[in-house]
């Protein structure tokens, strides 16, 4: 039967890479991205065939009940990937109150806000999968990134107890945990220090390889299929070892 897919932050290097693969598995796709991204990459992101919803996250209620409503239009959201998030790096001390508490607000109280949104349809069929993004950052061995992984250590504790909450209703929540990811978002990160970066990643990874978009896509696949259906409440990592 063909599920109803929503992604977050779908149109980013790790979002299409996930939309491709749920694509190719005959899933009726709903990708969301911030309205900034509809002309400029919305045609050239996605060869593939989907609904796309352009809110900006940080508008919680708003985006929640914009969610709820494409919601109960197609007859609810069998699974959730909560992929979108803001990653910025300098020092703690140059980061704002408001530019932390803009981080939490989109990469952590946003994927609170869409599983508010999708959870009452998801209860009703009693079936649902929702995944959440952690990150490899939450072993303490980066720099410059305090409120990001402020941000996704607070993932991990939504994560285990949403698992706890909606287990009853057969919804499975976990989280994944991605490496350093090859990705748009690292070179705009790193910029003109990118080689130096890259050379610190195959240093303190176990695997002397760069972690793949398709890496983390083949992990989401998995824990959405039938398969996964007695794993919950997990944080699972793809990141070369470290």
């Amino acid at each position: 039967m063909t599920r109803n897919v929503l992604i977050t932050g779908a149109l980013g290097t790790l979002g299409r890479a996930q939309a491709e693969r749920f694509h190719a598995g005959g899933e009726r796709l709903f990708l969301l991205d911030h309205p900034a991204l509809r002309d400029s990459q919305k045609d050239q992101a996605l060869g593939v065939e989907a609904t796309y919803i352009f809110q900006d996250l940080s508008r919680l209620e708003e985006a929640q009940n914009r969610v709820a409503e494409e919601s109960a239009n197609c007859g609810g959201f069998d699974v959730l990937i909560n992929n979108a998030a803001l990653i910025i790096n300098r020092p703690f001390e140059e980061f704002s109150v408001d530019d932390f508490e803009e981080q939490l607000r989109v990469n952590t109280a946003a994927g609170f806000a869409m599983a508010r949104a999708v959870a009452p349809e998801m209860k009703r069929k009693r079936s649902g999968v929702i995944v959440n993004f952690c990150s490899v950052t939450l072993n303490g061995r980066w720099n410059g990134f305090v409120p990001y992984v402020t941000s996704k250590g607070a993932v991990l504790g939504l994560t285990k107890s949403l698992a706890r909450e909606l287990g009853p209703f057969d919804i499975r929540v976990n989280a994944v945990a991605p490496g350093a990811v090859v990705s748009e978002a690292e070179q705009r990160v790193f910029g003109a220090e990118h080689h130096e970066y890259e050379t610190w990643v195959l240093d303190n990874q176990c695997l002397k390889r760069r972690v793949q978009p398709e890496d983390i896509a083949s992990l989401i696949e998995f824990l959405c299929s039938p398969a996964a259906s007695m794993i919950t409440g997990q944080n699972i990592a793809v990141d070369g070892g470290w």
